[in-house]
This record gives structure tokens, C-alpha cells and sequence, in this order.
């Protein structure tokens, strides 16, 4: 290991070289109160930046083992400090010096909702941040001076009001700590509460925008309070006795007029398999971490998916059992979400009629009149959804409005009148009596069987032109992956560009499980059992901090958006 005088010195050196020239500074620096490893250096300003690791020995750092003493607790621990570390960087880095990326230090900026980063590592032995730094030049030349100060004034200040415990706000740690710890115990208990899901009683769901996550601040703000009839209590390790209403286990519509918050609340749902910092209103809206919202998706890929429980009999002698398409409809789509979600465990559909195929939903008994079912492949959603909760055990939150037939199979309907629920089952049941539906079920007896597909390695290319490797992240909505782009546009519970990262790194990361022999199913849980037992650095050849953690179902629907993803059905 090196001294912290070495780096100075070999900095200097090289002021005024070459670029390349910064290569030569890689290694481990010790820094006194903490240690500096380089270990990756750009090529040039305007390539991806540097990656550095600082680690502090606990030790010095001095945070108590109670802190991050449980998974639970440590992915608290990490999110808070990375947090912590965006906001000294905004205080001590001077930002942008010289061309390209030339002087500037990051980390992966955190947003709602608390989740593992790799940017942050603590254990029993030190604390570790990982950063992004461009090594500064004025234009193809090493600006020591401007160096010099990255490392000997900033990152110093950087680490000491960051990653030391005696500088911190001690109270707003544990709070940031407890609240994930309280929030996966609330969620830990849905299943023998029978529920999946839960809003507290307080809960602030509205969001300021439809591209800001934050809460909303301006105007009347409607806090959530739930209808006596689904009010369950439930106490917490640190916040203590909690109120608010359960979801139940079946069938939910979410009914009411327009702008009355009934889309709002389904999001709610659909971001509660995450938990929440303090302060962001849904800190105690938790649902089944097997949840996964489901839209219809035109022109989407499939690859052999056995939609034969929706789609059917189509013309030509099409086979539905092993679909595939490059060009998907409205339906066709819909359908493949829904049972690829099934394929990889998903126990909860959050369903929205807004963003759905409204042939893929309902046929109404005047559609079943003019055309009959031996002529029309589609068996509607309505005549599957009690049917999947039979036979799989999956339960439907279904938001509606433009249908009073999926009354007859709904066990449960909550209203929204200007953003306040209430249970109306009862009155949508006096209804169906009121009012018999004239539509006939085309569903059958059972669901359908669920075939299992085998993902093939060779279908996993990334490498483009003389690069072996081309994975990059491109925002919240796609993935560049060789010559190919997933397109995760549809893919709503991904919140974090870290996830995206990561899920293109590990699209690649999979086809190492691909053997010709193993499910889908199986693969997908073979790298979530690697990331479990060694952390989201199994997914890069190096350490550092661009990845988020992603669900076993996240990586499903990237997998099977590469458009050139290859697969058998299983005998």
C-alpha cells in the first residue's frame, strides 16, 4: 500500500502529461483516517469516469452493530449514508473542472424509495463508499493542480461529514433505519394476516408529478383513512401500534369516478414492494413483494409463451400454446405479461383498466351475440380472474370504471370518493341481484396450464463490433445490450437508473444458468440465490457502485424483452 504523499507526488509528476498517463496512479493509498483505492481510470475526460473506493476502518468510523446487526437494518444503514454522501458532494466538490468529465464526483443519487446499493458497503470491519471521479485535464492533458485538490481537499471533507458516526444526526440514522426495519416486518406479516397488501391510516399517496416521485406539497392534500370495514392493527418493532386497511386475498376492484385517486392508490400498491424514507407518506403502504403491475404493451416481442388460457383458435391453425411474435397487439401482450409474471413466481396482478386492451378485459353479452366464441381467439380477463385465484392461488387488484360486470367475481370493492375509500361490496353485490349480467362465461373450468419455457445461451449476445461486452443503461426505460435495445418503458415498478444497471449486467450474468436443461423459473432464481449469497458485485468483474437492487420479476421482464432472447417449451 502507498502513502497518501505517494499519490501527491506521482500527481505532480504528471501535470501537464498525457492523459493516459493517469493510468499509472491505480492502486491503494493510505490516507490516515481512511484508505483510497483507484481502481478503475478512464481513458480519456470524456469516457465513463473513474471508479474509486474510500473505505474507513469501523474502528474510526465507530457505527454501533446494532445498526446494521440484520439485512434489514444494514440495506437501511447503506441507503441512509449514500444519501449522506450525495449531500457532501453537493457541499465540498467544486463540480465541473476542465473539459469532459473533468472533475467531477458522483454517486448513484438515491430517490423514494429505500433499497441495497452497491455504492454503500458497511460490515463489522469497515464502511466503504464507492465513487465516480473524472480525473481532470484541459484538453488531453493531466490538470494535477486541479487533481491534487479532489483528493487532498474535497474527498477529506467529503469523508469526514459522510462516513464517520460522530458526525452524524444520530436520531435521524436510527429513524431512517427503523423505518425499513418496520416496513419489511409489516410486510413479513401480510401473508398470515391474509392479506396483500396494506395502507396506513396517514398515508400520503399523491406524488407532486407525474415525473416527480416526492410527495405532493401544493393544494389539498387528502391523507388516507381507512373504511372501518378493512381496518386492521398491527404493532411494529419501533413505531409501535399501526392502523390502516388491509387488502385481502382474491379479487379487488378499485372502482369510482375520475380524479378521484383511484390510479393513485393502485400506484401506491404497485411501489409498496419497496419501502420508503421517512417523510415520504408511504413509509407503511406495503404490499406482496410478489406483486407486479400488468399493462398491455403493443409491439413487444414474445418468445414461445403458452397464452392458450387467453388467446385461442387462431385462424390458420396458429398455435398459442408456444406463441412468439416481434410485433405484438394489445391482447397478445397483455396476455404474455400475465403469464410470464406467473412463470417466475408473481403472486399479486395490479391491474389498471386505463393502460389495458379492452378486448383483452371484457366482451360484453351484445359483442357475445354479434360474435360468437367459436369465432372470437380471445377469452376476456373477467372470465380468468377467480379462475387464476382458484387454481394458482393469485390474487387481482383491478382498477375499473367502465364495467359493472366484474361485480359478479370481485370479493371485494372499494370505492374512491375524492380520495377517500369505502367498501361498497355490498352495494355491488345488491346490484349484480338488481341487475343479472346478460354475458355468458367463456372461461372454462380451470385457468389453464402454465408451461415452462427454457431460456437458450446462445440467444444472449451483447458484444457489438470489437467489443466482446456492450451493456449500457440508458435511464429508467432501456437497456442497450449488444445490437439490441430492451425496452423497459412498460416495466413500472423499476424506479432506480441503479436497477437498470444492474439488470442489464445481469440479463448477461444469467446465461451462464442457461444449460439447455433449466427453466426460466430456475434461472432467474439461480442469480437471485447468487446475488443473495454474494452481493450485487456478482454481477461485475470489479466493485462499484451503479447497481440497485431489482426483483427476481424485474429480471424476468428484461429477459423477455431482449428481442433476440431464444427459448424451448418444456416437455
Amino acid at each position: 500500500m502507498s502513502s497518501a504523499v505517494d499519490l501527491r507526488r506521482s500527481l505532480l509528476r504528471l501535470d501537464g502529461r498525457g492523459y493516459k498517463n493517469y493510468q499509472s496512479l491505480k492502486g491503494i493509498y493510505d490516507f490516515s483516517d481512511f484508505t483510497v483505492f483507484i481502481d478503475h481510470i478512464q481513458g480519456d475526460p470524456f469516457a465513463p469516469p473513474s471508479r474509486i473506493r474510500i473505505r474507513v476502518p469501523q474502528k474510526k468510523a465507530g457505527f454501533p452493530k446494532n445498526l446494521y446487526d440484520s439485512p434489514s437494518r444494514e440495506v437501511g444503514l447503506r441507503d441512509y449514508l449514500a444519501r449522506q454522501v450525495e449531500i457532501a458532494i453537493k457541499k465540498y466538490s467544486q463540480g465541473r473542472r476542465g473539459i469532459g468529465k473533468s472533475g467531477l464526483i458522483y454517486i448513484p443519487s438515491p430517490g423514494q424509495e429505500i433499497l441495497e446499493r452497491s455504492s454503500i458497503i458497511i460490515n463489522q470491519e469497515f464502511v466503504e463508499a464507492r465513487l465516480a471521479i473524472g480525473f481532470p485535464a484541459y484538453g488531453r492533458r493531466i490538470a494535477a493542480r486541479q487533481a491534487e485538490a479532489i483528493f487532498f481537499e474535497e474527498l477529506p471533507r467529503l469523508v469526514d461529514n459522510s462516513l464517520f458516526w460522530s458526525r452524524l444526526n444520530t436520531r435521524e440514522v436510527f429513524n431512517h433505519v427503523n423505518t425499513n426495519e418496520d416496513a419489511d416486518y409489516l410486510r413479513s406479516r401480510l401473508d398470515e394476516l391474509g392479506l396483500v397488501a396494506f395502507v396506513a391510516d396517514g398515508a400520503l399517496l399523491p406524488r407532486a408529478s407525474g415525473v416527480d416521485p416526492r410527495p405532493l406539497s401544493k393544494g389539498k392534500v387528502v391523507l388516507f383513512e381507512s373504511p372501518p370495514s378493512l381496518r386492521v392493527k398491527i404493532d411494529l418493532p419501533h413505531h409501535g401500534s399501526l392502523t390502516g386497511m388491509g387488502l385481502p386475498r382474491g379479487v379487488t376492484l378499485i372502482v369510482g369516478g375520475g380524479y378521484h385517486g383511484k390510479s393513485t392508490l393502485l400506484q401506491a400498491l404497485a411501489m409498496g414492494v419497496y419501502n420508503h424514507i421517512p417523510g415520504d407518506g408511504r413509509e407503511f403502504v406495503v404490499t406482496n413483494s410478489k406483486a407486479v403491475k400488468i399493462r398491455a404493451e403493443d409491439g413487444r416481442r414474445i418468445e414461445r409463451v403458452n397464452i392458450s388460457p387467453f388467446i385461442s383458435n387462431l385462424p390458420f391453425e396458429q398455435t398459442t400454446e408456444s406463441f412468439s411474435t416481434d410485433d405484438a397487439s394489445g391482447s397478445t401482450s397483455q396476455a404474455a405479461n400475465i403469464i410470464e409474471a406467473l412463470e417466475v413466481g408473481a403472486e399479486v396482478l395490479l391491474i389498471d383498466e386505463d393502460t389495458s386492451a379492452t378486448n383483452f378485459m371484457i366482451r360484453d353479452h351484445r359483442m357475445q351475440e354479434l360474435v360468437s366464441k367459436d369465432k372470437e381467439p380471445i377469452t376476456p380477463f373477467i372470465d380468468k380472474i377467480r379462475l387464476l385465484f382458484k387454481d394458482y392461488g393469485v390474487s387481482t387488484v383491478l382498477v375499473l370504471g367502465g364495467s359493472g360486470d366484474y361485480f359478479d367475481v370481485a370479493d371485494l370493492v372499494i370505492c374512491l370518493v375524492e380520495y377517500c375509500p369505502h367498501d361498497v361490496t355490498a352495494q355491488a353485490k345488491e346490484i349484480t341481484q338488481k341487475y343479472p349480467t346478460a354475458r355468458k362465461p367463456e372461461g372454462g373450468q380451470s385457468f389453464g396450464h402454465l408451461i415452462p419455457r427454457i431460456p437458450l445461451p446462445h440467444g444472449i449476445d451483447p458484444q457489438r463490433g470489437k467489443k466482446r461486452v456492450k451493456i449500457k443503461a440508458d435511464g429508467l426505460e432501456s437497456i442497450v445490450f449488444g445490437y439490441q435495445e430492451i425496452d423497459l418503458s412498460a416495466v413500472e415498478q423499476v424506479v432506480d437508473k441503479g436497477q437498470v444497471r444492474a439488470l442489464g449486467d445481469a440479463v448477461f450474468y444469467a446465461r451462464k444458468f442457461m444449460d439447455g436443461e433449466r427453466t426460466m423459473a430456475e434461472v432467474i432464481a439461480k442469480v437471485a440465490e447468487e446475488m443473495k449469497e454474494k452481493g450485487l458485485d456478482v454481477l461485475s468483474l470489479f466493485p462499484h457502485g451503479e447497481y440497485v437492487f431489482f426483483r427476481p420479476l424485474e429480471l424476468a421482464a428484461a429477459l423477455n424483452r431482449l428481442r433476440t432472447l431464444l427459448c424451448q417449451s418444456k416437455k
